[in-house]
């Protein structure tokens, strides 16, 4: 969808404000639900909170000093990567956001769910992931790697990311929430923008 849609808007405006309504929609699509977990991750655990009392921080709906940041920090990140991705710009456009998502199963597999009791993620805990479940991941790889040079620096990124943020919520947290998986997918999908840019 992003991708057809950036490339609709191309044909009437400069990459610029294409890359803008490419950032609206994007949040639209997922009602700025990852958008608000970025938000309250950063404002529970940037701060030098206990566990608990991180995830109560993270829990209430109001955002703080560091959660406003982090969204327009990321915001931002993704504009300019949007703006400079004119090589295999469609491409990367369907890539991108897939490969973002894709991060949640890294954490969903390694850390236990933060909300016993309840929470935007339960459901996602259910069941253990099993690496067949990776299964799905083998076409986006194959299209990765035939976007060449960029594809291989856009997976280098994601893998590397992915291992730092699932390490540090591992270090900080010892868990995962629903939250922390919207800040997972939000992160990697600005420097997923940023690394296949064209400088």
């Amino acid at each position: 969808m992003l991708a057809l849609f950036d490339a609709l808007v191309c044909l009437a405006w400069s990459a610029q404000i294409a890359a803008v309504l490419d950032v609206i929609l994007l949040a639209v699509l997922t009602g700025a639900l990852h958008l608000d977990g970025l938000g309250d991750t950063a404002d529970g655990l940037l701060g030098h909170h206990a566990r608990e009392r991180a995830l109560e921080i993270m829990k209430d709906s109001r955002i703080g000093a560091m959660g406003l940041v982090a969204v327009v920090c990321c915001l931002a990140l993704k504009w300019a990567g949007l703006s400079g991705l004119t090589e295999n710009r469609f491409l990367f456009l369907v890539l991108v956001p897939a490969w973002a998502r894709s991060g949640m199963l890294f954490g969903i597999k390694y850390l236990p769910y933060g909300r016993p009791d309840g929470g935007t993620g339960h459901d996602l805990f259910s069941e253990s992931l099993q690496w067949i479940d990776f299964r799905w991941l083998l076409p986006l790889l194959i299209l990765t790697l035939i976007a060449g040079r960029r594809g291989i620096g856009l997976l280098l990124t994601f893998i590397i990311l992915t291992i730092v943020l699932v390490g540090f919520f591992g270090k900080r947290m010892g868990c995962i929430t629903g939250d922390m998986m919207g800040t997972m997918t939000e992160v990697l999908e600005a420097a997923l923008f940023v690394a296949v840019a064209t400088g």
